[in-house]
C-alpha cells in the first residue's frame, strides 16, 4: 500500500478509536508532518497528538493507536517513544511498512533517487492532489482521491431555530427561572437564561451527469456521497442531464462503492446530453415548492453547456432564487486560466447566482465546503 493511503488509513483507525477527526484535521495533520523532522519518532509522534487530539479524553487513545501503527517491522515499538496503555479491545496491529512503501509515479514519470522521508514525500504529494484538475489524474491518483473522498466529514451549515435551549448567557428563560423559584421555595438565587437553538441547514446537491460532465462526475458523486451521509437528513441530492433522478437513498449508504454502485445503477441517463432549464423546472415543481428547496443553499454542479433552451433554465433560476438561501454554482472550467463564462447555461444563470465556483480539485471542493458552511 502506498504511503498516502497509510497516512489516510491512521486517521481513520483514530476515528475508530473514538477521535474526532474531519478533513481540516487530516490536512493540519499532513502539513504538520511536512514541517517536522520524520526521521525523529517524537516529532512524528507530537505532529500528530497536536492535530489529531481534541480533548483530554483522545489522548491515551492516540498513544495506543500510534503505537499499534508505526510500531517497527520486528514487532516492537518506535525506538525512544514509551509503551502506551491500551484502551479496550486492541485493534488489528498494522505494520509501519504502509507508510514507508515507495510513492508510485505518475504516468510518464520516474520516481526520484533523491526522494527523502516517505511520510514528508506523502504530505507533499496529499498537497499537489489537492490542487490537481480532477479530469487529469492518473489512476493511482484517483484510488488516493476516492480515499480522500471516503474519510471526508464536512460540517453541514446551521441555521437558527425556533427553540431555545439553556445557556450561561441570552435572555432571561421565564419558564425555567419560575420552576427554580418553585422548587427553592419563592427564593430566586439568579434568573436562568436561554438562547436560540441552531439545526442543520438543509442543503440541494443538483449533479450534472452528461458527456461533457464525465471527467468530473465520479469526483463529485463521490463528495455529494460524504455530504449526505454527514446529514442524511437535512441533504438532498439530484443528477440533472436530460431528465431528473434523485439519488439521495443509495448515497446514504454507509460503504462508499455501494453507494456509488446504487446511485449510477438509477441515472438512466448518465453521460448523455444536457437540458439544464428542464431537469431544474422538474426539481422545482416537484420538490423546490414542496419544501425541499424552502431556505436551503442549493449547488449546482455544471459546466453550463445547455442544448436546451437557455432562457428556460434563467426563468427557473429566478423560481429557485425565491426559495432558496442560497445558490452556489460549481463550474469545473471556472478553475482554468482565462475562462470566461461564455456557455449559453452559465450566461443565462449567472446573474441568479450568489457565486461561481471552481469544482476542478480537491482545494475547490474545500473552498465550497466553507461557502456552505457560511451560509
Amino acid at each position: 500500500m502506498d504511503p498516502l493511503a497509510g497516512l489516510v488509513g491512521f486517521t481513520r483507525s483514530l476515528r475508530h478509536a473514538g477521535l474526532a477527526i474531519d478533513a481540516h484535521r487530516v490536512e493540519a495533520y499532513l502539513t504538520a508532518l511536512d514541517q517536522v523532522d520524520l526521521s525523529s519518532p517524537a516529532q512524528t509522534y507530537w505532529a500528530g497528538r497536536l492535530t489529531l487530539c481534541s480533548e483530554p479524553d483522545d489522548l491515551t487513545r492516540y498513544d495506543a493507536a500510534f503505537a499499534a501503527w508505526f510500531r517497527s517491522g520486528d514487532g516492537t515499538g518506535i525506538p525512544g517513544m514509551p509503551a502506551p496503555r491500551t484502551v479496550g479491545r486492541p485493534r488489528q496491529q498494522r505494520r509501519i511498512a504502509w507508510l514507508t512503501a515507495p510513492l508510485t509515479p505518475r504516468d510518464g514519470e520516474e520516481q526520484d533517487d533523491d526522494a527523502a522521508d516517505p511520510l514528508r514525500t506523502a504530505a507533499s504529494d496529499m498537497e499537489t492532489l489537492r490542487r490537481r484538475d480532477l479530469a487529469e489524474l492518473t489512476a493511482t491518483e484517483r484510488e488516493h482521491l476516492r480515499a480522500v473522498l471516503a474519510a471526508l466529514r464536512p460540517d453541514p451549515p446551521t441555521r437558527t431555530s425556533l427553540r431555545h435551549r439553556p445557556a450561561r448567557g441570552g435572555e432571561v428563560d421565564p419558564r425555567r427561572t419560575l420552576r427554580a423559584t418553585i422548587k427553592a421555595h419563592g427564593e430566586l438565587a439568579r434568573p436562568l437564561r436561554r438562547r436560540r437553538a441552531t439545526r442543520p441547514r438543509k442543503v440541494v446537491l443538483l449533479l450534472d451527469v452528461s458527456g461533457s460532465m464525465s471527467p468530473y462526475a465520479d469526483a463529485l458523486l463521490r463528495f455529494a456521497h460524504a455530504v449526505v451521509r454527514r446529514a442524511p437528513h437535512a441533504v438532498e441530492a439530484f443528477t440533472v442531464g436530460t431528465r431528473l433522478t434523485r439519488v439521495t437513498l443509495p448515497l446514504r449508504h454507509r460503504d462508499p462503492e455501494r453507494a456509488m454502485a446504487g446511485a449510477t445503477a438509477a441515472v438512466p441517463d448518465w453521460a448523455g446530453g444536457t437540458r439544464l432549464g428542464e431537469t431544474i423546472k422538474a426539481f422545482v415543481d416537484r420538490w423546490g415548492q414542496r419544501g425541499a428547496a424552502r431556505g436551503a443553499v442549493v449547488v449546482i454542479c455544471s459546466d453550463g453547456w445547455e442544448r436546451g433552451d437557455a432562457a428556460l433554465l434563467g426563468e427557473q433560476l429566478v423560481r429557485l432564487r425565491r426559495l432558496a438561501h442560497k445558490i452556489f454554482w460549481l463550474n469545473p472550467h471556472a478553475g482554468q486560466h482565462g475562462y470566461a463564462p461564455v456557455q449559453s447555461g452559465i450566461a443565462a444563470a449567472l446573474p441568479h447566482v450568489d457565486r461561481l465556483l471552481a469544482g476542478h480539485s480537491l482545494a475547490s471542493l474545500d473552498e465550497l465546503l466553507a461557502e456552505v458552511r457560511r451560509a
